[in-house]
C-alpha cells in the first residue's frame, strides 16, 4: 500500500461515512470561517481607511497645538494641550505667509452639541458645528452632493452661509431642497449654500453627515467668548520639497509664536503619514484579537476531529487486522489516518475560507464601504493551519491504530 492508496483510502472512508465527515467538516469550516473572517474584515476596514487618508493628500501636514503629557491621579498617562493654544490671528499670519507653499485648510470646531431648526423641524442635539475655509472640503476628503463651496467674499466678510451634512439635510427637508433655505443656528439665521454627500462608514459617517460648516471669520464670531482650537492642514503642492517645506513651516511658525532660541517648539507639526501609522497599529492589534478568537475555535475543532477520529479507529478495528495480516506496515497504517484527519480538515478548511472571505467582506462593507478583498496571505495561513489541525488530531488515533495486534483486531466484534 503506498501513498496514493492511502490517499484513496481516505476518501473512501469519508464518502462511507459522509454525514460524520461532514459534521467533523462543519466544525473546522466554522473555526477557519471566524479566522479568516475576523481577518478579512479587519483588512478591509484597514484598507478602506488608508484609502481615505490617502485622499486627503499623501503630501500634507498638520500644524496645530502642542499636547503635554501627565501622570494623572490614577497613575494613567493624559493628554492636554499647552498653556498657550494657537490663536487665529497667528494661524491666519502663517496662512498668509506659508500659502504659497501649499494649500492651507484652517478649521475650528464651535460645538458638538448643537441643535438646528428649520421652521418646525429641529435635529438632535448631536449636530457639530465648524468654521472652516476654502480649502477645509477638500482637506478632508469631503465632496458636495448638492449647492457650491464658500466663495471669497463670503469667506472675508463672514457672511452668515453654511453647508449641512446628508443626515441634517434628511432631518430637516425630508426629500425637499436645502439649498437657498434659511436654517437656525445657535440661534443665527444662515442660509443654506451646499449639502455634502453621505459619508456613511467607520470613523466618518456620523461625524460628517452631522455637521455645519460654516466660514471660518463667521466662526470665530460665532464662538465669541469661547476657547476656539484651531487645526490647520498643509497641502504640499511639490512633493519633492515636502522635507524642507515641513522645516519651513516649523521656522515661520516659531518666529509666529515668538518661540525663544533653545526653547523646544510651542506648537506640533505632524506629517499624515502618522495618522495612517496609527491605523495599521491599531489594526495590528485587532488581527492579533482576532488570531485569537479563530485559535480558541480551531482548538475546539482539533478536540472534536481528534474524538471522531478516535471513533473512526474503534469501529474499523477489523479492518485495521486485516491490513496488518495482508502486509501493511504499522508506518502506513499511521499514515492512512493521518491523511484521512488532513484531508477532512482540508475539506472544512475551504469550505470556511469561502465562507470567510464572503462574511468579512460583508462586514467590512457594512462599517465602511469600500473594495472586494482577497485574503490571499490568510487563505495561504489556513491551508498550513488545517494540515497543522489534522496532524495534530489526528497523529494520536493514528498511532493507536498503527499499534493494534493484528490477531487481537480480526477478532474484534
Amino acid at each position: 500500500m503506498n501513498f496514493s492508496e492511502n490517499v484513496k483510502e481516505a476518501f473512501k472512508a469519508i464518502k462511507d461515512n459522509l454525514l460524520r465527515t461532514s459534521l467533523t467538516a462543519a466544525i473546522i469550516a466554522i473555526g477557519i470561517t471566524s479566522l479568516v473572517g475576523i481577518l478579512t474584515a479587519i483588512d478591509g476596514i484597514s484598507s478602506s481607511i488608508t484609502s481615505g487618508l490617502s485622499d486627503l493628500g499623501g503630501s500634507s501636514f498638520d500644524v496645530g497645538d502642542r499636547s503635554q503629557t501627565r501622570r494623572s491621579q490614577r497613575g494613567g498617562m493624559v493628554d492636554r494641550l499647552t498653556k498657550d493654544p494657537i490663536v487665529y490671528d497667528e494661524i491666519r499670519e502663517f496662512k498668509d505667509k506659508f500659502g504659497g507653499n501649499a494649500d492651507i485648510a484652517i478649521s475650528t470646531n464651535i460645538t458638538g452639541i448643537a441643535e438646528i431648526k428649520y421652521l418646525s423641524k429641529k435635529t438632535n442635539p448631536n449636530t457639530q458645528i465648524i468654521g472652516g475655509d476654502e480649502n477645509y472640503l477638500i482637506s478632508k476628503g469631503t465632496e458636495l452632493e448638492k449647492g457650491r463651496n464658500f466663495s471669497s467674499i463670503e469667506l472675508r466678510s463672514g457672511t452668515p452661509v453654511a453647508i449641512i451634512g446628508s443626515e441634517v439635510a434628511d432631518k430637516l427637508f425630508d426629500k425637499g431642497e436645502p439649498v437657498n433655505k434659511d436654517i437656525n443656528v445657535l440661534g443665527n439665521r444662515y442660509k443654506v449654500i451646499g449639502v455634502i454627500k453621505d459619508k456613511s462608514g467607520f470613523g466618518a459617517g456620523g461625524g460628517a453627515n452631522r455637521q455645519v460648516i460654516v466660514p471660518l471669520n463667521n466662526a470665530v464670531i460665532l464662538g465669541a467668548g469661547r476657547r476656539l482650537y484651531f487645526s490647520t492642514t498643509c497641502m504640499v503642492k511639490d512633493p519633492t520639497k515636502f522635507e524642507y517645506l515641513m522645516s519651513e513651516a516649523t521656522g515661520l511658525m516659531r518666529k509666529i509664536r515668538r518661540d525663544q532660541l533653545g526653547k523646544p517648539d510651542s506648537f506640533e507639526v505632524t506629517r499624515s503619514e502618522s495618522v495612517a501609522a496609527a491605523v495599521e497599529e491599531t489594526s495590528g492589534y485587532l488581527r492579533l484579537g482576532g488570531i485569537g478568537i479563530g485559535f480558541i475555535t480551531l482548538l475546539g475543532a482539533s478536540v472534536g476531529l481528534m474524538n471522531i477520529m478516535m471513533v473512526s479507529v474503534t469501529e474499523r478495528t477489523r479492518e485495521i487486522g486485516v491490513r496488518k495480516a495482508l502486509g501493511a506496515t504499522p508506518a502506513l497504517i499511521r499514515q492512512q489516518f493521518l491523511i484521512e484527519a488532513i484531508v477532512i480538515c482540508q475539506i472544512g478548511g475551504a469550505i470556511g475560507v469561502v465562507l470567510g472571505i464572503l462574511i468579512g467582506n460583508i462586514v467590512s462593507t457594512l462599517i465602511n464601504p469600500g473594495g472586494f478583498i482577497v485574503p490571499w496571505l490568510w487563505m495561504s495561513a489556513s491551508v498550513v493551519v488545517c494540515v497543522a489541525v489534522g496532524v495534530i488530531s489526528g497523529y494520536y488515533p493514528a498511532a493507536k491504530a498503527a499499534k493494534l495486534d493484528p490477531i487481537e483486531s480480526l477478532r474484534f466484534e
